[in-house]
């Protein structure tokens, strides 16, 4: 994880909003801690009911239908994200807890009995994938498929209308196979929905199951492999992890703060309107910048270090608000879990070789996760002679 991983630092110290670029469109980028998270707020100004223009760039070419209920505003946006709750709140449950631990452990057990280990394939997209087949109830056979999909359902570099199409398929048959012979797992959750006294409609349950696939993956596997890298080049981290157990809780949320795994994400301002001084036209799309916001020195000390144990840390990297992401609990559950285990089984890390995954965003090129992070474990108590 370079130091130099702050991209937005100088126009963000220089103004409050940057004009971008995006598909021929401008769109204003908020960069600022209070101003991004007074926007996520403020749903009437920066509302989300705007199909396919949440992420940036827009996502038309690549599905067919709104993702729900993150492109919807309150209070459809709450009755929406109502019916799905239950299955992103089961990472509460101790018998799922163990279920990821007993995952994370069989995936370090692997690496550490290997030479060496490719972490983004071999560790991160499985992990990622086996765990939210937990989350939503299905078999764990069922995420060999999804990890045959890579590390994003929707792109192979570029928006992937091959990757769209499939992954819609795949949806429908899960639907079909739900409506036939519901059982306990997320689609027959969702087939047997009842929103306001109806059913939900193809639509809808298209655009629910296709945000579980589409929203926290990547940014999970970056995530991951962030983790292991920046753990590779500060050895002493895991021996502090060790030392005091309860210093995963900070770390898991400094981590979070300084990957930022989603940059950004959009919004429409129906009306129009001046934003910190830039002017906005009405229906325009604007970007809340997380990355830059987790950066803001005005919040953060020392921003673009790694603290374990800084607090507080209002950071927001899953977002804030009503729109707060729906997968945040499973994925610190995961990276708790994962710090604690490393902690406990491993001794050091090392970066054998490393491809890193860097995202344009305009005019901005920012580094997030790997497309290949060749690692060797070496294990608790394993010293060599």
């Amino acid at each position: 994880m370079p130091t130099n991983s702050d991209p937005f630092r100088e126009s963000r110290e220089s103004g409050a909003v940057i004009e971008c670029e995006f598909q021929n469109k401008p769109v204003p980028m908020i960069l600022r801690h209070a101003d991004v998270r007074e926007a996520t707020r403020d749903w009437k100004t920066f509302s989300s009911d705007a199909p396919f223009r949440v992420p940036i760039p827009s996502e038309e070419s690549v599905r067919s239908v709104r993702q729900l209920p993150i492109e919807t505003d309150p209070p459809d946006h709450t009755d929406y994200r109502r019916i799905v709750e239950p299955f992103f709140n089961r990472p509460r449950e101790e018998d799922v807890q163990e279920k990821i631990q007993a995952l994370i452990e069989e995936l370090l057990e692997k690496a550490l009995a290997k030479e060496s280990v490719e972490a983004v394939n071999e560790i991160a997209l499985p992990l990622q994938s086996r765990s939210l087949a937990l989350l939503l109830g299905m078999p764990d056979a069922e995420a060999n498929e999804w990890i045959s999909w890579g590390v994003n359902v929707l792109r192979d570099g570029e928006l992937s209308k091959e990757k769209g199409s499939r992954l819609e398929h795949y949806i429908h048959r899960q639907i079909d196979r739900a409506e036939a012979k519901p059982g306990e797992d997320f689609f027959s959750a969702l087939v047997q929905a009842d929103f306001r006294g109806r059913p939900l409609t193809r639509d809808e349950l298209l655009g629910f199951s296709n945000l579980v696939f589409a929203g926290g993956r990547d940014t999970v596997i970056h995530s991951v492999t962030s983790i292991f890298a920046w753990l590779a080049e500060h050895p002493e981290a895991l021996e502090a992890l060790r030392a005091d157990p309860k210093l995963v809780m900070s770390a898991t949320e400094e981590f979070m703060r300084h990957i930022s795994p989603l940059t950004h994400i959009g919004r429409v301002c129906p009306q129009a309107g001046d934003l910190h001084g830039t002017p906005v036209a009405a229906d325009q799309s604007v970007s809340l910048c997380w990355a830059s916001a987790n950066r803001d020195a005005s919040v953060f000390k020392n921003p673009a270090e790694v603290q374990l144990d800084r607090k507080p840390n209002p950071h927001i990297a899953f977002g804030s608000g009503p729109h707060t992401c729906l997968g945040a609990l499973h994925a610190r559950t995961l990276f708790r879990i994962l710090l604690r285990t490393l902690a406990d089984t491993v001794r050091e890390i090392s970066v054998i070789e490393k491809q890193e995954h860097i995202e344009s965003v305009s005019q901005f090129n920012r580094h997030i996760g790997y497309n290949k992070l060749v690692l060797k474990f070496a294990a608790l108590g394993n010293v060599p002679c």
